[in-house]
């Protein structure tokens, strides 16, 4: 779910399961993003009295008692504070009275802070790695420049379409590694056929045969579907396709292999830009 609903729920009176499965601590002041998202348990965390994290969680609490924090750390913003929330990062004023949601641009700089974030790429990053690539299903490219993590479904149209252009994403140089979102939930056909795909001998022909309409035979295993569909919602995930690059930059749906390929070469270009830039 988007974090804006998430925020509807937190304001109205719906229920708060979408923006907290249960009540969690939440990351120290200073925790990086990525060992933020790495972390399974945490120790209770008691903030500075009267400091700007202790004010925003504070306020966030009063939205939600049992929200769960993904991360609090130093904004390009003035005053404000960035903020990981169910996946999603928001900026939160150092007084904890204010919570601004969407693009905020840069103007000297013509730039999107939210999605330029490094604490949230760090964070989404820190995250893909936790899931084993021996527990994805993965359709390599004979030669790969990269590398993208794809939550998938077997019903939904864009991943079928998506799926059907994995030769062409191939010769592209693109490795498509798939992690399971049924997103119609843990307790519907889709997961199970999805368990199903992920208990198969041969995966990759049973997701490839799922995704053209054929039945799954049900089978039985220990599978990492749940794990996955619970780290996908960690990230955000709302749909699918939801594709992620390396370095944790969310690169949309569906995206057709060629536009693909020319975004994560965009995406490597401004990282070694900035490597060397940095001293």
């Amino acid at each position: 779910m988007k974090l804006t609903y998430c925020i509807a729920a937190l304001l109205g009176t719906a229920s708060l399961y979408a923006c907290a499965q249960a009540p969690q601590p939440s990351p120290a002041a200073g925790t990086t993003p990525a060992a933020a998202a790495a972390a399974r348990t945490e120790a209770p965390v008691t903030a500075k009295p009267g400091s700007p994290e202790a004010q925003v969680r504070a306020g966030l609490q009063k939205l939600n008692p049992g929200i769960r924090i993904d991360y609090i750390g130093s904004a390009p913003l003035p005053g404000f504070r960035e903020v990981i929330v169910g996946g999603q990062l928001v900026y939160v004023s150092d007084d904890g009275k204010y919570l601004i949601q969407g693009s905020v641009v840069d103007i000297d700089s013509k730039s999107e802070l939210t999605e330029s974030s490094a604490a949230l790429s760090s964070y989404r990053s820190g995250l893909l790695r936790s899931s084993p690539v021996g527990e994805r299903i993965v359709f390599a490219a004979a030669n790969p420049v990269h590398t993208v993590s794809i939550f998938t479904d077997v019903e939904c149209g864009y991943c079928r379409k998506l799926h059907a252009d994995i030769a062409a994403y191939n010769n592209q140089g693109i490795t498509v590694e798939y992690l399971a979102f049924p997103r119609m939930g843990l307790d519907s056909k889709d997961y199970r056929d999805m368990a199903s795909v992920w208990c198969a001998a041969d995966r990759e022909l049973a997701l490839t045969n799922a995704k053209a309409g054929q039945p799954v035979p049900a089978r039985e295993c220990k599978n990492p579907v749940a794990s996955q569909y619970e780290l996908g919602q960690r990230l955000g995930v709302s749909g699918t396709p939801a594709v992620y690059a390396a370095d944790g930059t969310q690169l949309g749906g569906y995206v057709p292999p060629q536009q693909l390929r020319q975004a994560l070469d965009a995406l490597a270009a401004k990282a070694r830009v900035a490597a060397a830039s940095t001293p």
